[in-house]
């Protein structure tokens, strides 16, 4: 079968196949070729690479992914997929089709079955799994690379803001603490079949070597910005403090008195560096 990658040949396959978009997997297929260009450019696929793709749909991207990477892994989890995947892959023998759930798949497991050290997972991911799978992909210590990935445009842009915005939360000190982000191009809505409601932005993070603080502590720094921002109208002592994780109001309040920072101050205002500096600096305390 030929390439994928425009409306028409998009429309043809759903056709003769009668597949049905099921909402519940957030199913919409990119149909736009020049943004398939940019997002294998961004990815920067050679063939000593292993990719992991993340909800391959029709196979569009896949067949690109396979004709640039040495391996492709596309994980898929609606198996109504499967037979139109059979097809449209069939002249591809460097592809393994796996039809799971992404938060469920062993990745590193993954990666060491194919031999693969490190990883590129190149994804147009579902709005509604959006964030739980960039946390899984960083928290978990797969061995990758980098991340290029079309995601609400929203979304990337939470990723790559700093504080002092709206969007500068939780996700953004996460991402930023694991990789460099950068937002690769704007996607309209119109680019997929079935239309979104939104627009989507496709972001590359680039997997640091270490990370660009020093934490005592990692599990310790993420819980304590997960507190900070549990409740984003309280203070960032209040929001701590409520959150159960054995540090008192009054010990965070001093903390940031000794960091030069203010006993009112919200957790929106702190960069990643004092966040690094606060959870080192309340590890101690905690009881």
């Amino acid at each position: 079968m030929g390439t994928l990658g425009d409306r028409r040949a998009t429309a043809e396959i759903i056709r003769r196949y009668q597949f049905d978009f099921r909402k519940k997997f957030g199913q919409n297929f990119l149909v736009d070729d020049s943004i398939l260009d940019k997002i294998i450019e961004a990815a920067d696929i050679t063939r000593d690479d292993c990719v992991l793709e993340i909800g391959p749909g029709i196979g569009t991207m896949t067949q690109r992914l396979a004709e640039e990477a040495g391996r492709v892994i596309a994980v898929e989890i609606d198996r109504n997929l499967m037979p139109i995947l059979n097809e449209t892959l069939a002249d591809y023998d460097n592809v393994t089709v796996i039809n799971d759930d992404i938060l469920k798949v062993d990745i590193p497991a993954l990666a060491a079955q194919h031999g693969s050290k490190r990883m590129k997972v190149v994804a147009n991911l579902p709005y509604y799994i959006t964030t739980p799978v960039i946390m899984a992909l960083l928290e978990r210590n797969v061995p990758l690379q980098s991340i290029t990935v079309m995601v609400q445009k929203e979304v990337a842009d939470r990723m790559t803001v700093g504080p002092g915005t709206k969007d500068y939360g939780a996700l953004s000190l996460a991402v930023q603490y694991y990789t460099k982000p950068e937002i690769i191009t704007e996607v309209p809505a119109d680019c997929f079949v079935p239309k979104p409601n939104v627009d989507s932005a496709v972001i590359r993070l680039t997997r640091y070597d270490a990370p660009p603080v020093s934490t005592e502590d990692e599990r310790w720094l993420f819980m304590l910005i997960r507190a900070s921002f549990n409740q984003r109208r309280k203070t960032l002592a209040n929001g701590i403090a409520n959150a159960g994780i054995g540090i008192g109001r009054h010990q965070v309040e001093e903390t940031l008195a000794q960091m030069g920072l203010s006993a009112t101050v919200r957790g929106e205002a702190l960069t990643l560096e004092q966040f690094a500096e606060l959870s080192n600096r309340l590890l101690p305390l905690r009881s």
